[in-house]
């Protein structure tokens, strides 16, 4: 037990992408602008602000297309007269006693959910029918003695376990909740004053004394980044929901002015560092709560202070929304290193919202092609965590989405020069040919896993060399021994093992002489990895030069010097089609049953070099599941002689 508790407190103390901060710019771009005193001038007071409709506006609740609030009725009627499963102290437990965190968060998600889809269902029907149920979620939730999950806990000062009721932390989701119970107070205020006004009083208490206070008078919360850290997505995730509840609950005017001013400060630690290029080293899955949640700020901003609050027109602002759209590939398919999931559900409001501010025609266009594709205005639009903050606009903004132009931005090339990653396909705007996209960076990355130098290559718009992406979080994962884990190491990843040495992670083990370049024939991206191996590789250098030969092949050329050899070169390839060794020196990947109908892809390598050997691994993990389906393949290269220097390739082709 003790064990576990020691590694869960190194993963918050050291582990959740915090790394130091080399040369941070301070570009202060909304503290350094809107001082408390100009806040004071043009921020609306509380009770003055009215972003959507409320309940009693039945009318605008009317106009949401029909099918959307025929399908929120249906959903909520399943919860009439239902039960609120209690979150139990054994099962917040697991997490320091297996590792378990999934158990806890289905229920804790579940009653949030089940909350915000109520609350819309009764704004929709106007009744009173589920205002019973409504109460019961409030007061069960308002109850729980801690709003966040057992993952997070270790913030507090007497460590992981169970939650300390003296010391109240916020985490992502005390943060969420604090947004749903102030969206819902805001919703609903005439219908639950009729119940009782202490229901609204409650809220009210509960969230100043969780999040707001909390968040006023503490600075040593990590995510606020005040402690000379980086900080990742929980930055803009969290202030967007705790500016939610300051907007909507804070009646004092001088702590709300002095709460704003805060957020402001916590998002421009986010925002300084960020990459120009707009590169989100998290990936496009935990974009939605870096730079999307930082839209989400940056709007809520921009409403209560009527529009004065607007730095929409900033360069930095308008890149981190388009890499959304710059490492798209295919159907659902995304640039997924990291922690990234390979297949990913973009929000399209969100996109749409984010392209419209700021006037982007590709990311307003790809969030209207992301509606289509995702059938939305035929069912109620589903909240994770019973994110309200994100549903509201979604639903206000729906006929407007519905109506415009959907746009499939395929850039035929990506290059973020300060992230080091690239994409290029064969032409713009067409799925059809190789795609190959790789990055250089380094192995302290946010979610990093031990990938410098890694490639992926789809074909046709799908994949063939994968990067797997990680399994469900467990203790493990954000822990000491995360580099245990499989699917962290670079011997599964596209990479090569050196005298028997892996990748290893640190800031220190990085990419140099990173260059790229792109013309109408081809996209050429070049690295030395060798960087990115501790001493025991007996590295001299490696350098990897990945071509993309538009219409013709991927070719990976690979070019070493060693101080001395101690065990045979092995070069994996991840894949997600079956490997077949056609004939020596040639690997047919064949194609899964739902793209049979493609073109397959070949990989030549030279067969005087290398043996080869195929790995089948089982996936038993859901959410591996849910990109690659029940197996993957490793492909397994190993020399057959290793000399100290030597200049080889390996080429991807779909016509051999």
């Amino acid at each position: 037990m003790k064990s576990i508790k020691i590694l869960v407190f190194i993963f918050l103390i050291n582990s959740i992408c915090l790394f130091p901060l080399f040369g941070q710019e301070q570009i202060d771009l909304l503290s350094g602008t809107y001082t408390p005193e100009i806040l004071k001038e043009i921020i609306v007071p509380t009770g003055d602000w009215h972003p959507f409709p409320t309940s009693s506006e039945q009318q605008k609740w009317q106009k949401i297309p029909q099918k959307v609030r025929v399908a929120y009725i249906r959903q909520a009627e399943k919860y009439l007269n239902c039960d609120w499963e209690t979150p139990k102290a054994s099962v917040f437990l697991e997490y320091v006693r297996n590792g378990n965190r999934s158990n806890y968060q289905r229920v804790s998600f579940g009653r949030r959910t089940k909350l915000a889809e109520l609350v819309i269902a009764e704004c929709i029907e106007g009744k009173g029918r589920f205002l019973d149920d409504i109460l019961n979620g409030i007061w069960a939730i308002c109850e729980e003695t801690y709003w966040g999950v057992p993952a997070h806990i270790g913030a507090q000062k007497k460590g992981p376990g169970l939650p300390d009721i003296t010391e109240p932390t916020v985490d992502l989701f005390a943060a969420e909740t604090g947004m749903l119970m102030a969206w819902t107070y805001y919703l609903l205020e005439e219908q639950l004053d009729q119940i009782s006004p202490l229901i609204r009083d409650r809220i009210h208490y509960e969230v100043q004394h969780r999040i707001i206070s909390v968040n006023l008078e503490r600075e040593n919360f990590w995510w606020m980044g005040f402690n000379n850290r980086r900080v990742n997505n929980w930055n803009p995730w969290i202030c967007s929901n705790w500016l939610t509840a300051v907007l909507i609950l804070e009646k004092d005017p001088e702590r709300k002015i002095q709460s704003i001013y805060k957020i402001m400060k916590c998002l421009d630690n986010f925002m300084n560092p960020y990459p120009s290029d707009g590169g989100c080293d998290e990936g496009p899955s935990y974009w939605n709560r870096a730079g999307g949640s930082l839209y989400d700020c940056l709007e809520l901003l921009h409403s209560a202070s009527n529009g004065k609050i607007n730095i929409f027109n900033k360069p930095l602002i308008q890149e981190i929304g388009r890499y959304i759209y710059r490492v798209y590939i295919h159907d659902r398919y995304f640039i997924n290193f990291a922690d990234a999931a390979a297949k990913l559900s973009a929000n399209p409001s969100l996109i749409f919202r984010y392209g419209k501010s700021i006037k982007d025609k590709n990311m307003i266009g790809f969030g209207a092609f992301l509606a289509k594709q995702q059938n939305m205005g035929e069912d109620y639009i589903r909240g994770s965590f019973g994110c309200l903050g994100r549903v509201l606009p979604a639903l206000f903004y729906l006929d407007e989405l519905l109506n415009a132009e959907p746009k499939v931005p395929m850039a035929r090339d990506s290059w973020m020069p300060e992230l080091q990653v690239m994409g290029a396909r064969f032409r713009e705007g067409s799925k059809e040919g190789l795609y190959v996209a790789a990055k250089g960076g380094h192995n302290a990355e946010s979610h990093n896993h031990n990938d410098v130098g890694n490639y992926i290559v789809y074909a046709d718009g799908y994949p063939a060399i994968i990067d797997v992406g990680v399994e469900t979080y467990t203790a493990k994962t954000f822990s000491s021994r995360r580099y245990e884990i499989w699917t962290m190491q670079s011997a599964y990843h596209n990479l090569p093992t050196v005298n028997g040495v892996k990748q290893k992670n640190g800031r220190e083990f990085r990419a140099t002489d990173v260059s790229y370049k792109a013309s109408e024939k081809r996209a050429i991206f070049s690295l030395d990895i060798s960087k990115a191996y501790p001493d025991e590789a007996k590295l001299k250098s490696w350098k990897r030069t990945i071509t993309l030969n538009r219409g013709k092949n991927v070719i990976i050329r690979d070019t070493y010097e060693l101080e001395e050899v101690c065990q045979n070169l092995q070069m994996s390839l991840m894949s997600w089609r079956k490997p077949v060794l056609e004939k020596e020196g040639t690997i047919r990947l064949q194609n899964p049953e739902e793209i049979k109908n493609s073109k397959p892809v070949y990989i030549v390598y030279d067969r005087n070099r290398f043996k080869v050997d195929f790995e089948t691994i089982p996936i038993e993990d859901g959410r591996l599941r849910s990109s690659w389906g029940e197996r993957l393949y490793r492909i397994i290269l190993t020399a057959s002689k290793t000399p100290l220097k030597d200049d080889f390739s390996i080429r991807f082709v779909q016509k051999y």
